[in-house]
């Protein structure tokens, strides 16, 4: 075991970066404040980012006979007499919600309906842009969990699955456990299971690349919020031993005689379990504790860079993996954490190498779910994805500074898409069952021709062109 005593630091080293930092983070809020300010130029321009746009022929009002009424009567008493005929007669196989309440948005805390809106339309974006999704930004105003559960259970039958999104923790985690046993579609938290399953991704193949085992190495969570939660849940399940897994919150490590235990019973049972079944890895104190020789830290806490210091990252075993997922900023920049020792870096960042972010996974996730028209997605269907999304990783080879593919990587995502209906059929959930090369050819076609549409309308100028910064130039879409 490492000395618990911290290592000595080099002086001179750390003044040196403590000029140094001011300096960079100084410029990076710059640029956010710019890109901010750009943001809302050409969301004032643009009227939002997403519009419905016909999918058939209208080649006169004749055609309305057939679209409309009377033939869509037809269409009506089809699905009542088999409402799961609703999945082949309608968009509903490609459509799902993105809901929230507003209540954890982004790094903005608690900002409302209203003012998450822009956030879910981004999500929506993504998902047509990457996934060929179709997205429908559903911000509710909701007081109490049982309101938000009852809203999304009558929203249900126009949707294909149920994507939650920015909903505050611990809240999340009985809003989501409740609509995935109430509801016949897939109901996914993308802040919990998206970033997890991109976590899980990234620390198989660094165990790869440092040749260690997910049932031998000691892991430290930092961080006890959605996403870590998950990933203690799905490190489990690969096979990590509970009793080399720390999860530290703000009061440190999380064990079974906590004085706080009754409180995390009564109000955060999630947590309340995860100490039970843990019990610290063995042991109690700080983050410095757990890390005592420890393989690996995944850190989902705060964005405030040195919460992880170089002499934490010195307690732990030789050549640590380090993940500083927090954002905009990780908690240690990654050339501090390598200089420490680190063997594998990743971040939350696309500047850094080895991004992690759920961008990897939700995509191409509900791609294949939607196409599978599966009934739910357990713990299994998202440990496929991940394990696809690493396999992936190969393609390109595997390096400490490429431990993932990046959005770029357009080809990985079909077959991650396929990983995920091929476990939906396996789990008896799948609606629609085909072999793994028609999902794979079914997503490949899906997720590319949302591109292509993108932009076919920028050629054809149906969509405007981007007005150059501070133009004034008049809103395009309203």
């Amino acid at each position: 075991m490492a000395e618990s005593a911290a290592a000595p630091i080099d002086v001179a080293r750390e003044s040196r970066r403590s000029r140094r930092r001011p300096n960079v983070a100084g410029r990076r809020r710059s640029e956010t404040a710019r890109l901010g300010q750009r943001a809302v130029e050409l969301s004032r321009f643009y009227a939002g980012k997403i519009e419905t746009v016909p999918k058939v022929p209208v080649r006169s009002l004749r055609d309305f006979a057939l679209w409309y009424t009377p033939g869509v009567a037809e269409v009506s008493r089809t699905i009542q007499a088999e409402p799961d005929t609703s999945f082949e007669l309608t968009g509903r196989w490609n459509t799902i919600a993105i809901v929230t309440d507003g209540s954890r948005v982004l790094g903005l805390g608690d900002i409302g309906p209203e003012a998450a809106l822009p956030v879910m339309e981004g999500k929506a974006l993504l998902f047509k842009w990457l996934g060929g999704v179709d997205a429908v930004p559903l911000p509710v105003r909701t007081r109490t969990p049982d309101e938000l559960i009852a809203t999304v259970e009558r929203l249900a039958p126009a949707f294909g699955g149920i994507n939650l999104e920015d909903i505050a923790s611990p809240k999340c985690f009985g809003i989501l456990e409740q609509l995935q046993r109430r509801l016949p579609i897939p109901v996914w938290h993308d802040d919990q299971l998206g970033t997890a399953a991109a976590t899980i991704a990234g620390f198989l193949n660094a165990l790869e690349l440092t040749h260690r085992s997910v049932r031998e190495v000691r892991t430290v969570l930092l961080g006890a919020g959605a996403a870590n939660l998950a990933t203690a849940r799905l490190l489990l399940a690969l096979g990590q031993d509970p009793r080399r897994l720390s999860i530290v919150d703000q009061r440190g490590i999380l064990h079974a005689e906590r004085t706080d235990l009754d409180e995390l019973e009564l109000h955060n049972p999630w947590k309340f379990r995860l100490a039970l079944k843990t019990d610290g890895g063995g042991r109690t104190g700080d983050l410095g504790a757990a890390l005592d020789d420890a393989d690996v830290l995944l850190a989902a806490s705060t964005p405030v860079p040195n919460t992880i210091r170089a002499e934490h990252l010195r307690r732990m075993h030789p050549e640590p993996i380090v993940f500083a997922l927090a954002n905009p900023d990780p908690e240690i920049w990654p050339d501090d954490a390598r200089a420490a020792g680190a063997a594998v870096v990743a971040t939350g960042r696309s500047d850094f190498p080895n991004q992690v972010n759920n961008s990897l996974i939700f995509p191409a996730v509900f791609r294949g779910i939607l196409d599978a028209r599966a009934r739910g997605i357990p713990d299994a269907v998202v440990i496929a994805a991940a394990r696809e999304l690493a396999r992936h990783a190969h393609d390109r080879g595997l390096t400490a500074t490429h431990l993932l593919p990046t959005m770029e990587e357009f080809d990985v995502f079909p077959h991650v898409a396929a990983a995920a209906a091929d476990a939906a059929v396996a789990q008896g959930l799948a609606r629609h069952k085909l072999s793994h090369d028609e999902y794979l050819a079914r997503a490949r076609q899906r997720m590319g021709r949302s591109a292509r549409l993108v932009r076919a309308l920028l050629r054809a100028r149906l969509t405007p062109a981007m007005p150059r910064p501070g133009s004034g130039a008049p809103g395009g879409s309203a």
